[in-house]
């Protein structure tokens, strides 16, 4: 009785769903690891780019009074028309690599090439047992 085919086929079953709900186990544990640190990597991201657009904004904000009071005499409404012209041209420079970037793929970049590894890996295995029969 302990020994039969049907004894052999459920052991090998049991001991294959061991094995996949073991892959399965580690492959989740890696993914969480990876959204862990993406989040505390958005957070340090988010306070790093929130502080610099602050001083940024009060920088460019001085240089632009420094400049209108410069010009104040002569040229104040080309003083003023031109430092618009130019911010609103960074701000779309920097609008553009932001898109740019936010397009790029990173979240769970490696849980999802192990898991193209791992099929790989079975589909080399599978036409490894199709060649042999």
């Amino acid at each position: 009785m302990g020994s039969g085919p049907t004894h052999r086929v459920f052991g090998a079953a049991k001991r294959l769903l061991k094995t996949l709900l073991s892959s399965g186990e580690i492959r989740l544990r890696l993914a969480v690891i990876e959204l862990e640190e993406e989040r505390a990597r958005l957070v340090s991201l988010l306070l790093l780019a929130g502080s610099s657009l602050v001083l940024l904004l009060l920088g460019i904000g001085t240089i632009v009074a420094f400049i209108v009071v410069l010009f104040w005499d002569s040229y104040r409404l080309a003083a003023i028309a031109i430092s618009a012209i130019l911010l609103l041209l960074a701000s779309g420079a920097l609008g553009a690599i932001a898109l740019k970037q936010a397009r790029t793929h990173t979240l769970l970049k490696e849980t999802l090439n192990q898991l193209a590894t791992d099929r790989a890996l079975l589909e080399a295995n599978d036409r490894e047992r199709h060649e042999i029969r």
